[in-house]
């Protein structure tokens, strides 16, 4: 045993918070004269005064000395907890209390220890700061609820982003956040990114949808973004691998990949998905012209090769889809996908190529334009279905979500600069029924109306024109 029980320094830390449009601020104040880290920004700090003194009072009390405010009791939260060991070897506890609510403007109190105070963005924290307030600041944004920030002998009292000692300990759920992914995707992204901040979960409202927008604590955003399967995982990294860097900007880029979490890093890619966007018809056409263009870049990225034996359409799974469709098709639905079927196997095999795969338009990001180009930019997200097959695979989804408009279609197939061959508008047709059938027995599954709405449409214009149509669609200029 030791000789005596092991005593430190307990201090409180107030985050005087105020919201913007810009976004959150906190209040700090930089230390000056004879005190320790001179020079260096900081919280309003102070220690307790004594065993009669609780935290909150000792918050309350400081906040008063240090900065004029009043602060009711009831009006503090608790942040986060940090252990802490500065570079001397000392260490100590400190408690980090969220103010929103108070009394006064904060202003200057105590001069001979304090030479400013101003309010900065809680997302971009100046320069030089004290390492010991920037751990807790960086634990209490990442929604922690206990940090270890242990210094080693020869680190600076600033904050140096090289010697970064902050430990986020998980609560006893397993995640320092509910909005957070586990502790290891966590310990991955951060060992490819450097330390994150922010975790905002933006998966899709479907099942086995897991993605995260991480913000660092340096800055920069990336994806962080867990697959249902191995298969979709070794598909999205092949598909980053191969074709997506050949679009410059337009995808995104593997940053790191774990092949046992089934996980990826991946850059920010900017622009909102097409999907519900609202556009003028003529700046509509220059997009969907744009898409073609993207299209016709990915099918260009490695020649063509045969297709393998045996690879026609999935015309093995039809009696699968049917099935589960049947109750909601229309009276000769099933006899028309069956007329196709078999016609499938007399298509000729069409020549792969690298494809998407999934290219609707929740996949398709679309950035605002300027002056200069008022229709903006595309670029493409979701790779996890990408792999090598005939190009009219990546036309199925896409038409089938601008059903009816043909001005789309002619600026699609303007931007992808050649017509389709007799054999591919074939395929296509074949391949979109199937996945409408599909879509419709999935959407009746999991209770996805849209999906199921979506795949009777098209069967009805399918129909419309026929089980023999042949007419692919013309290339123009689309402007």
């Amino acid at each position: 045993m030791s000789a005596g029980r092991h005593t430190e320094a307990v201090d409180v830390h107030l985050i005087l918070r105020r919201d913007t449009a810009q976004g959150p601020e906190i209040l700090l104040s930089r230390r000056a004269g004879q005190v320790y880290a001179a020079g260096l920004w900081h919280l309003v700090s102070g220690h307790l005064d004594g065993p009669h003194e609780d935290v909150v009072a000792a918050l309350v009390r400081e906040a008063r000395e240090e900065s004029g405010i009043v602060i009711d009791p009831a009006d503090v939260r608790a942040a986060v907890t940090v252990h802490h060991r500065g570079p001397g070897g000392a260490s100590r506890t400190g408690y980090f209390f969220e103010v929103r609510q108070w009394q006064g403007e904060p202003r200057i109190e105590e001069p001979d220890v304090c030479d400013a105070m101003d309010w900065a963005p809680l997302h971009a924290l100046p320069s030089p700061m004290v390492a010991y307030c920037r751990a807790g600041l960086d634990a209490y944004t990442a929604g922690a609820c206990l940090g270890v920030h242990f210094q080693l002998p020869g680190d600076t009292i600033a904050f140096d982003p090289s010697t970064d000692r902050l430990r986020i300990v998980p609560d006893a759920t397993g995640r320092a956040d509910s909005s957070r992914p586990d502790p290891a995707v966590v310990d991955f992204a951060e060992r490819a990114v450097g330390r994150i901040n922010r975790w905002e979960d933006t998966s899709w409202a479907r099942a086995n949808s897991r993605v995260w927008r991480a913000t660092g604590a340096q800055g920069g955003t990336w994806y962080v973004k867990i697959h249902p399967s191995d298969r979709f995982h070794a598909r999205e990294v092949r598909g980053l691998q191969t074709w997506a860097p050949a679009l410059r900007g337009a995808a995104p880029r593997l940053v790191a990949s774990d092949t046992a979490l089934r996980a990826v890093v991946l850059t920010a890619v900017p622009g909102r998905p097409l999907h519900g966007a609202v556009l003028d018809p003529r700046a509509e056409r220059q997009v969907y012209r744009q898409i073609g263009e993207l299209a016709r870049r990915i099918h260009d990225v490695l020649p063509p090769t045969p297709a393998p034996a045996g690879s026609g359409p999935a015309v093995g799974k039809a009696d699968r889809h049917l099935a589960g469709a049947r109750p909601y098709l229309e009276a000769g639905d099933e006899e028309f996908v069956r007329v196709l079927v078999r016609r499938a196997v007399d298509l000729r095999p069409l020549e792969w190529v690298e494809t998407h795969g999934d290219l609707q338009l929740r996949n398709v990001l679309h950035s605002a334009g300027d002056s200069r180009t008022p229709e903006g930019s595309v670029a493409v997200i979701d790779l996890e279905r990408s792999e090598p097959g005939p190009a009219v695979r990546d036309l199925v989804r896409l038409f089938s979500a601008i059903d009816g408009r043909d001005d789309l279609i002619e600026a699609f197939m303007a931007g992808y600069g050649r017509p389709l061959s007799p054999d591919e508008y074939a395929r296509l047709v074949i391949d979109s029924a199937l996945d409408a059938v599909s879509g419709i027995a999935y959407g009746c599954a999991h209770g996805d109306p849209e999906l199921v709405e979506r795949g009777r449409r098209t069967l009805a214009r399918l129909r419309a024109a026929g089980p023999h149509q042949s007419e692919p669609p013309a290339t123009g200029d689309a402007s």
